[in-house]
């Protein structure tokens, strides 16, 4: 059981680190941001309210006790990262974080539900 806690504990803090990094360059670089966002084609006023939405899912992971919120919190991280992985892989860029994303969300995931189990 330690050696699964320690993986599950290692895979939820760097996919969070992650995030955080993702959220700090959404708001001290916006105008980046939005450019890159409008070079994959997605709308520049999403960057801010992503941001946020980052935020939120980072938060319900590691608060983890709303089984519905927690479990939301996971796919809308999951739908993110994969959007992000298609965005960049098809505009040329490197796609390295987001396949450590996803692996570390997916071992946070599967993991957290014997290290940390739901309830209500």
């Amino acid at each position: 059981m330690q050696l699964s806690k320690i993986i599950y504990w290692a895979a939820t803090i760097l996919l969070c680190a992650i995030l955080c990094y993702s959220v700090g360059m959404y708001f001290l670089n916006t105008e980046l941001i939005q450019g890159f966002f409008n070079r994959f084609g997605y709308p520049e006023y999403l960057v801010i309210p992503l941001a946020v939405a980052k935020i939120c899912g980072v938060t319900m992971i590691l608060w983890r006790k709303n089984s519905w919120l927690t479990e939301w919190a996971y796919a809308g991280i999951f739908f993110d990262i994969v959007l992000a992985f298609f965005a960049h892989y098809f505009a040329g860029d490197s796609t390295t974080f987001t396949l450590l994303a996803i692996i570390f969300l997916l071992i946070s995931y599967f993991f957290g539900k014997t290290v940390r189990p739901l309830h209500g």
